[in-house]
């Protein structure tokens, strides 16, 4: 029996990601069904590991783009053919049967929506500042949630902004809050902790919560990410 269901495209920006992306897709092919799947397109960044081997030999398909998480994106998206487009990043495993649960959001029409989400770690801070990711607040959201939006919604809103180096996801997200009903579905993506194994717990929530008091305080993508480069990126 044919499936008339919407389809999702399923859109994973890398960069050297060969540790993750293996995985990932593996966890998306057992987790979902293919029917509902559209494709599943990794858009590269530019690695020089075994990323895009990885990519092909798990049945991705891959797109080669400039560096940024947003412009790989807003690639993807232009390339997909799915009704639904999925935005995960290459660490960041969906929970069973995301497909069904994403499919039904947009069906009882909710454009946009993401999942709560938990940590690959027992941290207790970690533990706590995960749980914020239930609320429907608009500073709750983030990247490593995931992002499902339907392509119509997409080109409406003509994307991610390209100017954000950092932040790209938030930007976007308090946009979709402002023209549709966004839905946080009550599974949990699970996310790696391996920034906050790097750079220490305390330490790298500090810098999140500056980013985000800049942004509220105005400040554009070249000061968001001039922070993010001399507190983060080193």
């Amino acid at each position: 029996m044919k499936n008339n269901n919407p389809t999702i495209s399923i859109i994973i920006p890398v960069l050297n990601e060969e540790d993750h992306l293996g995985d990932l897709i593996s966890n998306i092919h057992k987790n979902s069904t293919s029917e509902n799947i559209s494709e599943i397109l990794v858009i590269d960044g530019g690695s020089d590991d075994n990323t895009i081997s990885v990519a092909k030999n798990t049945g991705a398909n891959v797109l080669h783009s400039e560096k940024g998480r947003a412009k790989q994106m807003n690639l993807g998206a232009k390339k997909a053919k799915g009704d639904i487009l999925y935005f995960l990043h290459a660490d960041t495993i969906p929970p069973k049967n995301f497909d069904q649960h994403i499919i039904y959001a947009i069906t009882n029409k909710h454009e946009a929506g993401c999942f709560q989400m938990r940590f690959d770690s027992d941290n207790l801070i970690l533990r706590f500042f995960a749980g914020f990711t239930k609320y429907k607040h608009k500073i709750c959201r983030g990247g490593d949630q995931s992002l499902f939006i339907s392509t119509a919604l997409f080109k409406k809103t003509k994307g991610f902004n390209e100017d954000y180096i950092v932040f790209e996801d938030n930007e976007f997200i308090g946009r979709l809050y402002k023209r549709t009903r966004f839905m946080i579905l009550p599974f949990h993506v699970k996310t790696s902790a391996r920034k906050y194994r790097k750079h220490g717990v305390v330490k790298l929530q500090y810098h999140f919560g500056v980013i985000h008091l800049k942004n509220f305080l105005g400040a554009g993508p070249d000061k968001l990410y001039d922070y993010y480069k001399r507190k983060i990126a080193i």
